[in-house]
């Protein structure tokens, strides 16, 4: 295996490709810290109205998913790849311009984050689409856990800078850093050399079967299907969780943003070990095997953060196992995340590709919207210890789906 991941950065598509997703997770982690403070701190926004931001960005794909993935079956991904980078740019740059001209407030936030989410809808389709296009299909595996690779550096380095930078210049400002990484993001892949072929005939086929089609390769699979709806679970206890955690760690625990981005640094780093060890395990042991293990240690993960006082009087047994427990998070996602992408893509036909992978993400987004809103509602009624068992529970149930399915034994050969 590892002659063929060396010999990925020979051909200069993969490399172009590889750099534009590396920093395009860069300015993505650095946001991920700088988005919560702005919110949490700047805006001052109440549990309700953080759930309801953290839910923004996926409500597109509830609406968009569908036909973003027919669409990318369509055009030319390389180019929808491109024009989505640039929106996302052009959508993260007007925060920080409206935060100075006094303009922002959270519903107009919302709604940069509705428009950001519907360029990710398109972006993210031709993203995961694209790279078979560019490797060949036995490679898929290796390729992945490579660009893994990128991404779990990425939310290594990106919170720690997230938070320094948060804390020298003010999260609006911060975030405009990532505005440029989408812009780097688009240049790079629009000077890649990448070789489509389109189907004929495609544009004129109608719009509805084609959707259809999508769905039922998707849910009509004997592996797929159980592996869609065990990761659809996972999204919704997932996005519940990061909100949660952003009113536990900010307000409860009192973590300083620069504290909260060394959590993130430190759960990017147990992903990039996870990263590692993705392909061999998923290459001995099969690609379902590792993901329903994997999917195992969130439930283990939030329990762990669930037991510690909501009070900074906590102490530093608490911050540990604060940071222990997510970095447990990070790692499990290292692990599977390579090994569920590559399983999908080989299994699928590369013309249903692209609505495969948009018809999942947008139920995934859809699930993670639903997540983020009830967990924000739960933490403003019930007490954030109660609210983070009843996560764990959900992520108990993810794992259960893939455990007592065929995906448990399913390889992605």
């Amino acid at each position: 295996m590892g002659g063929r991941e060396e010999g990925l950065f020979r051909r200069p598509a993969f490399a172009r490709y590889f750099s534009a997703v590396a920093i395009g997770a860069f300015g993505t982690a650095l946001t991920a810290v700088a988005m919560p403070v702005l919110v949490v701190d700047v805006l001052e926004a109440d549990p309700f109205e953080v759930g309801i931001v953290a839910a923004a960005q996926f409500v597109p794909y509830a609406l968009l998913g569908l036909v973003a993935g027919v669409y990318v079956d369509r055009w030319r991904r390389q180019r929808v790849l491109v024009w989505a980078s640039v929106g996302r740019a052009v959508s993260l740059a007007l925060i920080p311009a409206l935060w100075l001209a006094g303009l922002l407030h959270v519903w107009v936030l919302v709604g940069l984050l509705l428009l950001f989410g519907s360029f990710a809808v398109f972006g993210f389709a031709a993203t995961q689409s694209l790279l078979p296009q560019i490797v060949e299909r036995r490679a898929l595996l290796a390729a992945n856990a490579r660009l893994d690779q990128a991404e779990a550096a990425a939310q290594t380095a990106g919170p720690a800078l997230g938070g320094g930078l948060v804390g020298l210049i003010g999260a609006p400002l911060a975030i405009a850093v990532d505005a440029v990484t989408y812009v780097v993001d688009a240049v790079l892949i629009a000077d890649a050399r990448i070789s489509e072929t389109l189907e004929r005939g495609r544009a004129e086929r109608s719009l509805r079967r084609e959707i259809a089609e999508g769905l039922r390769w998707s849910y009509r699979h004997r592996t797929l299907t159980p592996l869609a709806w065990s990761t659809h679970v996972w999204f919704f206890a997932n996005a519940a969780a990061l909100t949660v955690l952003a009113v536990f760690a900010l307000r409860a625990l009192g973590l300083s943003p620069f504290g909260y981005g060394l959590l993130f640094a430190a759960g990017g780093a147990a992903t990039l070990l996870g990263t590692a060890i993705a392909s061999s395990t998923g290459s001995r042991f099969g690609a379902g095997a590792v993901i329903t293990c994997a999917r195992g240690l969130y439930p283990v993960a939030w329990a762990t953060i669930a037991l510690i006082p909501d009070t900074e009087a906590a102490g530093t047994g608490a911050l540990v196992a604060l940071f222990a427990a997510f970095a447990l998070q990070g790692f499990a996602a290292g692990v599977e995340n390579a090994n569920e992408m590559s399983f999908r893509q080989i299994v699928t036909p590369d013309a249903l590709l692209g609505r495969v992978n948009g018809t999942l993400r947008s139920v995934n987004r859809t699930f993670a919207a639903l997540g983020a809103i009830a967990g924000g509602m739960a933490a403003s009624l019930a007490d954030l210890n109660i609210v983070l068992f009843g996560i764990a529970a959900v992520f108990a149930t993810a794992f259960l789906i893939a455990l007592l399915s065929p995906v448990r034994t399913a390889t992605a050969e």
